[in-house]
């Protein structure tokens, strides 16, 4: 007599099971908020003042607004914001102190250091020769745009320089220069060689002990008075030499803190398919620091663009200075909010762009690993 043995339906196979669904948003903010009587409570009480400010900051910058206006007699039978000293005033935040009938070409240059920050972000140009050859014409093409001198262009000094187009410069120059530099003190400090390594550890450690603000009145006003006139430069140059040398100290200790993740059977593995101690650092080791140091690598980016508005401080014009002399005149000087609102947004911009990139990054890689 044989047996029949009929499966369960309800007894279904481990690798045939489907995963439970993930809640979604809204029941999840449902549940947060309101799933038991002390959150509902506890929503309630606070959703009521929230809901006000919304409504006040609502009507305020949007509803009660004067967008565009002849002057500043109708900002001031408005009951919010003043958009119109955009308008009126979007020249000097711009531009700062650059010539009127030139602007155009602070415009053309701000264009060139975006369009270079966005060809860098793309795959297609991620190897050395593109990099550099990039960064190298864009930044020519900036200069000769905003020094002019040649090719029939009236010649404007830094001190002149302002707005948006000295903010990105600044950014630019130091990330530029400082990135190479980070990973060149970050190569001395793991140094065998003795002296190497401590010089390189007492330089890093110098330079982020002491205040940017420090380094910076250092690069504007002593550097002129303890170097000879030939090797004095520019002073915008050696402001900007200054924010190079402070972001790479800590962009350095950043790649180091990467490359103490990284294995070493990496390494070994390397030195077995026959590859040189440099090649195993640049093709094997410093790509998996950058993908470990990614997140810290995102911040400082975005502390080195905030940290731009220092250059205010010795004597430079860039967009928070201009925002401010744009309502410093009287009849706008009570719609100093809107401006910083408008230069704040520029910031978040940028800044979140980097966030954003750094996110893209981050899937990039792992997907790559994967």
């Amino acid at each position: 007599m044989s047996a029949t043995f009929v499966a369960d339906p309800s007894v279904v196979p481990a690798q045939k099971r489907r995963p439970p669904e993930a809640p979604s948003a809204l029941s999840v903010i449902g549940r947060e908020l309101f799933g038991t009587l002390p959150r509902a409570i506890g929503t309630a009480i606070f959703a009521v003042p929230i809901a006000y400010l919304a409504w006040r900051v609502l009507d305020w910058a949007v509803l009660g607004t004067v967008w565009r206006a002849d002057g500043v007699e109708q900002c001031k039978i408005a009951a919010g914001a003043c958009w119109s000293v955009i308008a009126a005033r979007f020249r000097i935040i711009l531009f700062g102190l650059y010539p009127y009938e030139d602007q155009w070409r602070s415009v053309l240059a701000s264009l060139v250091i975006v369009v270079v920050a966005f060809l860098s972000c793309l795959p297609a140009f991620w190897t050395a020769r593109r990099i550099i050859v990039c960064w190298a014409v864009g930044f020519a093409a900036y200069l000769v745009l905003m020094y002019g001198g040649i090719l029939g262009l009236d010649k404007v000094t830094t001190d002149r320089w302002g707005g948006l187009s000295l903010t990105l410069f600044v950014f630019a120059a130091q990330t530029v220069i400082g990135m190479p530099l980070a990973i060149l003190l970050m190569i001395a400090r793991r140094s065998q060689i003795f002296v190497i390594a401590k010089l390189s550890a007492g330089l890093i450690d110098l330079l982020r002990a002491i205040p940017l603000l420090a380094i910076l009145f250092t690069a504007a006003v002593v550097a002129p008075l303890a170097l000879p006139e030939m090797l004095q430069g520019d002073k915008l140059t050696r402001v900007v030499i200054g924010y190079a040398l402070f972001f790479a100290a800590y962009q350095a200790e950043i790649i180091r803190g990467g490359m103490q993740g990284v294995s070493e059977g990496q390494a070994e593995a390397a030195r077995v398919l026959g590859l040189g101690k440099w090649q195993t650092l640049f093709y094997i080791s410093l790509p998996q620091a950058f993908h470990k140091a990614l997140p810290a690598t995102v911040s400082q980016f975005a502390i080195a663009f905030k940290e731009t508005s220092i250059i205010t401080i010795v004597g430079f014009f860039d967009i928070l200075a201009s925002g401010h002399a744009a309502y410093g005149a009287d009849e706008w000087y009570p719609y100093f909010r809107e401006v910083y609102i408008f230069i704040g947004m520029i910031y978040f911009v940028t800044v979140f762009s980097l966030s954003r990139y750094g996110a893209f990054l981050e899937r990039r890689t792992k997907n790559a690993r994967a």
